[in-house]
């Protein structure tokens, strides 16, 4: 393709052509350690995109503005790196995480956040210019690779969906657009940039929830935590039905496997209704002798030495269910639940009122 270049134009695409498999190496180095980094941190983030800029698209960027590039190396955005969180909190993580992988050009970098003025539009990045440092890569055959400069981009979701939203309508092109239109975008662009705040906000105080309903839990003071997904994870931290499980195996000296007992957070709800934590720790103190009770008849006349780890639970299910007169229907209400509608279940509410039936309640 034939390019309107003059001759220093022409100097640094040819420069461009001969350097990118330089290009082509820091960006996968780029990439690989900035993602190993975010992984070791725990943060999770939305994407990471990375590219070379195209030939033709350097070019264009140097008919436009070859002047103000002495060299190929003024050039800091041949390859450019995106990082796409999900909260705008977590821009800030990645900016810290970036400046303890990278060597960061402090005089390059910009916050464009900060610069954001009352009468401009769409939303803004973070932008560092960085170089690979020696500690991360040293290869004396190719010392380029701590040299070039290359861009580091680090956005919201929302922001880059503002971003995309610039670029297809042509918003920030050449054309000037009509006040009314502009009105429209600035609105936009405040919903958006609130929306992000927001995201950020409720997930700190979701976290500060979760811990502190951990703390309730720990503490013993469970009529505290109202019951809900949450709630009955940390509980189960403290493993609540260990001790009638470890009763019931000891029946048969069996081992105890793992089962699912989040399941059973819809009963609590939907068919006991329970309200708090402390309901569920009254239902087992009120339920555990009958639960084990329940259990000796069922295997007394096996040699099972495996048992589920979430049978304590159902036993205390069942015998709840009995004592508080939901009878039959109570029972396959109950199963429909744990395992699914099936006719199946139906054999499993007979046997289980017949294993009952001599149970001192009933």
């Amino acid at each position: 393709m034939k390019y309107h270049l003059d001759s220093h134009g022409e100097m640094l695409l040819q420069q461009y052509r001969e350097r990118l498999p330089i290009f082509q190496r820091i960006e996968k180095l780029a990439f690989d350690h900035l993602q190993q980094s975010l992984q070791q941190q725990g943060l999770y983030v939305t994407s990471i995109e990375h590219r070379v800029k195209e030939e033709e698209s350097l070019a264009g960027k140097v008919e436009l503005k070859g002047a103000k590039y002495h060299a190929l190396e003024d050039i800091t955005d041949i390859l450019g790196i995106r990082v796409i969180t999900f909260y705008t909190d977590d821009v800030d993580k990645v900016a810290a995480i970036a400046k303890n992988t990278f060597d960061i050009d402090w005089k390059e970098s910009v916050d464009k956040r900060k610069v954001h003025q009352l009468n401009s539009f769409g939303y803004n990045s973070l932008h560092y210019i960085c170089r690979l440092p020696k500690s991360l890569v040293d290869d004396p055959d190719m010392p380029e690779l701590n040299e070039y400069r290359f861009e580091l981009q680090m956005r919201t979701a929302l922001q880059h969906v503002w971003s995309t939203i610039e670029h297809d309508t042509g918003y920030k092109g050449g054309v000037k657009i009509p006040n009314e239109y502009r009105r429209q975008f600035s609105r936009l662009a405040g919903m958006l940039e609130l929306v992000d705040d927001e995201f950020s906000r409720l997930r700190n105080e979701l976290t500060e929830y979760r811990r502190h309903m951990q703390a309730l839990v720990a503490s013993g003071h469970l009529d505290e935590v109202l019951l809900d997904a949450e709630s009955y994870r940390s509980y189960l931290k403290v493993h609540p039905f260990d001790r009638l499980n470890q009763r019931i195996a000891s029946t048969n000296q069996a081992e105890i496997v793992h089962a699912p007992l989040l399941p059973f957070l819809t009963v609590f709800l939907q068919e006991f209704k329970f309200n708090t934590v402390g309901d569920v720790e009254r239902f087992i103190l009120e339920n555990s002798d009958d639960a084990y009770q329940l259990a000796i008849s069922q295997l007394a006349l096996t040699d099972l030495d495996i048992i589920s780890e979430n049978v304590g639970l159902q036993n205390l299910c069942i015998v709840h269910i009995l004592k508080n007169g939901g009878g039959r229907p109570g029972l396959r209400r109950f199963f429909d639940i744990i395992n699914g509608a099936h006719h199946d279940n139906e054999p499993l509410v007979e046997m289980m009122m017949q294993q009952a039936s001599t149970l001192p309640f009933m």
